[in-house]
């Protein structure tokens, strides 16, 4: 059996607290401050077996590890990780699905009531005392009552979303590649036809090449005037710059955001819309939820590297018919 404390896996760049001092009592853990290889010696490239992290693998730093055997991705989103690259090459990707749903979920509910009942704007109106000097913070025009919200990608994370909003009493519609049979849900199969029939817009789409810019000004013009879009999924999926010109026009009334395009770079346009909650990407942010992910990905490559298949491999890999047996 393998000495996991003789099994080099490499950190490239930040990583969880708690499960990198996991990792460090597990493995033997070489840190970069980023993904440029080049900055490792020749005798730590050939001898670093694994990948621990939750930013991106570009398919260079792969090449330049010519002993890697599997990349444990810090996120149940992997679109930074060159998954057909790794596929190719025989590389096992693995995620942290299923631990985060309950959370994001939570978040987004969480999210889309911040929004509507502008909730942010009125606690400001509480601590900068002007409840005291003006009176009672407005009436909101926009509340969830008769609204109509809509679910883009009824994975995981939307299903559970869905869920929550039943208890909320509003008729829930979705889009995904291609109808589910264990839901009752209205089902849309082009992304407009969707937005057509909601006037509330949650995205909980992974991100990538397939879903790059999905949202973008045709559809938030079929949203409408009273339309609101949520996005918790990953911010390439919605085109910033038209949601920008949306909400400055009044295409749409407002948004929620916990994703961005540039994520940290929030565009000063979009900061100083009032009809806007953004929120640094905190879906999963508590501790408990981290801790969780951080679990899985030691279990992922403890797992692998004591001979058996990992928890949770990513599709792709399934399907290029990587496996532990196979190596």
């Amino acid at each position: 059996m393998t000495d996991l404390s003789t099994v080099k896996i490499l950190v490239p760049g930040r990583f969880h607290p708690e499960t990198f001092e996991t990792l460090q009592a597990t493995f033997d853990v070489v840190t970069i401050p980023g993904r440029d290889a080049s900055v490792l010696t020749e005798e730590q490239r050939q001898a670093i077996r694994g990948i621990a992290q939750g930013g991106s693998v570009p398919a260079s730093l792969m090449d330049a590890l010519p002993n890697l055997e599997i990349v444990a991705n810090f996120g149940v989103g992997y679109d930074g990780v060159d998954v057909a690259h790794a596929a190719a090459k025989g590389i096992m990707v693995t995620n942290t699905p299923d631990v985060l749903t309950e959370e994001v979920a939570d978040t987004t509910v969480g999210l889309l009531l911040m929004t509507v009942r502008e909730f942010p704007a009125a606690e400001r109106h509480l601590r900068e005392g002007r409840w005291h000097g003006e009176g009672a913070y407005r009436l909101t025009p926009m509340t969830l009552r008769g609204r109509r919200v809509g679910i883009m990608g009824l994975g995981r994370i939307g299903l559970a979303i869905a869920r929550r909003l039943e208890g909320f009493g509003v008729p829930i519609a979705y889009h995904n590649r291609s109808p589910r049979s264990d839901v009752a849900y209205a089902y849309h199969d082009t992304l407009q036809g969707l937005a057509e029939a909601v006037d509330t817009l949650i995205i909980a789409a992974p991100g990538g090449a397939a879903t790059e810019k999905a949202v973008d000004a045709a559809v938030l013009k079929a949203l409408g005037p009273d339309g609101v879009l949520i996005n918790i999924g990953r911010g390439t999926t919605v085109d910033e710059a038209a949601l920008i010109e949306a909400l400055e026009t009044g295409t749409i009334a407002a948004a929620g955001l916990d994703v961005f395009e540039n994520e940290p770079h929030v565009p000063e346009r979009l900061t100083a819309l009032p009809n806007t909650v953004l929120l640094p990407h905190v879906g999963s942010a508590s501790r408990h939820t981290r801790r969780e992910m951080g679990n899985l990905v030691i279990a992922n490559l403890k797992a692998w590297f004591s001979g058996e298949e990992p928890v949770s491999p990513v599709a792709e890999c399934v399907k290029a018919g990587i496996s532990r047996a196979g190596r």
